[in-house]
């Protein structure tokens, strides 16, 4: 079934589930550190990757792959941690919003990793985009303004940066090594990073919670498996403005389960950014599809 969809409409549907595990997580931060629910996520992540590896045919993993997914554990291990972070203390919208960034960061992490320099219009794009993230950080109430909220934007930032660099060499290995392979990899690695220090500082989780821990890691599973097969048939520069209907199922989540009612300064920092990514992506397309210059006879 997944194989008739279109490369975009694989993306809006792994976004879409990506962003039912956020709110899971939201709802698990008011119980467990971040932490716990990142190790939770990878374990349960884990045996929903291991069970689509072993319905695949069990793909043969190789110790090049490995050494080649060891980067992007550490990157989505970090990534995880400080976005559950800033999801605990931001609201969902928010967090959300202010991780939009990571698309405008995608060409420089594409350029570092896969040698695709990007064009000027990416770089005015990611200008414009970080004033939209500083607008959607503004404006709380004063109940909220506390060093923690500041963490958690700054935790926020920071996820930006690390799941930029984990998508650019996700396209470098996705059409590679399947998505099967890399599924479990970008489970089982960042679970082996996370492990040590989750025992070792997080109490365990409530019993009861142990449920919505195994939805957390079943969505997050499935929802990058969709994802992998969107980048291996598609430029990641492409794909990444489809990340922002997140805003739409962050907006709808966060009003029905957490009674969220997001600022307008969100929104408005939401479009700065959404803009500044379309306008990139639609002069990189307009410039990739353009006629070469005929040259004049005679010159």
């Amino acid at each position: 079934m997944l194989s008739r969809l279109s490369p975009v409409a694989l993306a809006i549907l792994g976004t879409a589930l990506l962003c039912v595990m956020d709110a899971v997580i939201k709802q698990l931060s008011y119980t467990n550190g971040a932490i716990a629910i990142a190790f939770g996520r990878y374990v349960f992540g884990a045996a929903a990757a291991g069970a689509i590896w072993n319905a695949a045919g069990r793909p043969a993993i190789t110790m090049e792959m490995v050494r080649a997914h060891a980067v992007r554990g550490v990157l989505i291990a970090t990534s995880a941690f400080c976005f559950f972070y800033a999801l605990g203390v931001l609201e969902l919208v928010e967090a959300i919003t202010i991780g939009f960034l990571a698309p405008l960061l995608i060409p420089f992490a594409a350029w570092l990793v896969l040698g695709e320099k990007p064009r000027p219009t990416s770089l005015a794009a990611g200008v414009v985009g970080f004033i939209g993230a500083l607008i959607a950080a503004n404006g709380a109430p004063i109940e909220q303004q506390s060093p923690e909220r500041l963490t958690g934007i700054a935790a926020a930032l920071t996820a930006a940066v690390t799941y930029a660099f984990s998508i650019a060499l996700l396209r470098q290995r996705a059409d590679r090594d399947g998505a099967p392979v890399v599924g479990l990899m970008q489970t089982l690695l960042p679970m082996a990073i996370v492990a040590g220090p989750a025992i070792a500082l997080s109490p365990f989780p409530p019993v009861e919670d142990l449920g919505w821990f195994l939805v957390m890691g079943t969505l997050g599973a499935l929802g990058w498996y969709v994802l992998i097969k969107a980048y291996a048939r598609a430029e990641a520069q492409r794909l990444a403005p489809i990340e922002f209907t997140a805003l739409i199922w962050a907006s709808a989540f966060g009003f029905l389960f957490f009674d969220e009612f997001p600022r307008v300064q969100v929104y408005a920092g939401a479009a700065l950014i959404i803009a500044a990514c379309l306008f990139a992506a639609w002069e990189e397309q307009r410039t990739r599809v353009a006629p070469a210059p005929q040259t004049p006879i005679g010159d």
